[in-house]
């Protein structure tokens, strides 16, 4: 009976953290201060085809397109090690040849320790892709594995 009691009580707790913790699309664009931000040698147009390719790349859902405000969402399933999670990128004009990319991932389970794309490997292929583009190259549908 101890033992049903002990196990009754951490169900509750696990539930209660995973309904409460949730993180979803409104937390990551009231978020964006929080994100990672780099400045790139490629004018905003090629950082927002840039930045889908990136998400696509990694295997995110549907992505959200604000382009107007200057910002796209996406999310990604759970995995494994992951419950998922929303992800935001802001593309903000710096100078004609210059993008400041800011790039937020929230874990949708608070809880969780892993999340499906860290904000600094967004930003490593971020880096791929600029670099494909200012060779010459079209960007791929996706880049290859690393």
């Amino acid at each position: 009976m101890r033992n049903a009691t002990f196990l009754l009580l951490g169900l509750l707790l696990v539930s209660t953290s995973i309904t409460t913790g949730c993180a979803t699309m409104a937390d990551v664009v009231g978020k964006k201060e929080d994100g990672t931000s780099q400045i790139y040698q490629v004018n905003a147009d090629q950082a927002w085809e840039i930045a889908k390719v990136v998400f696509r790349t990694e295997g995110t859902d549907a992505i959200e397109e604000h382009r107007a405000e200057g910002y796209m969402l996406t999310s990604s399933g759970m995995n494994l090690v992951s419950w998922g999670a929303v992800m935001g990128a802001w593309i903000d004009r710096v100078s004609d040849s210059q993008t400041k990319v800011t790039v937020l991932t929230k874990r949708r389970i608070t809880i969780n320790v892993a999340t499906t794309l860290m904000e600094s490997t967004f930003h490593r292929r971020f880096a791929q892709g600029v670099n494909i583009v200012r060779s010459g190259n079209p960007l791929p549908a996706l880049f290859p594995p690393e």
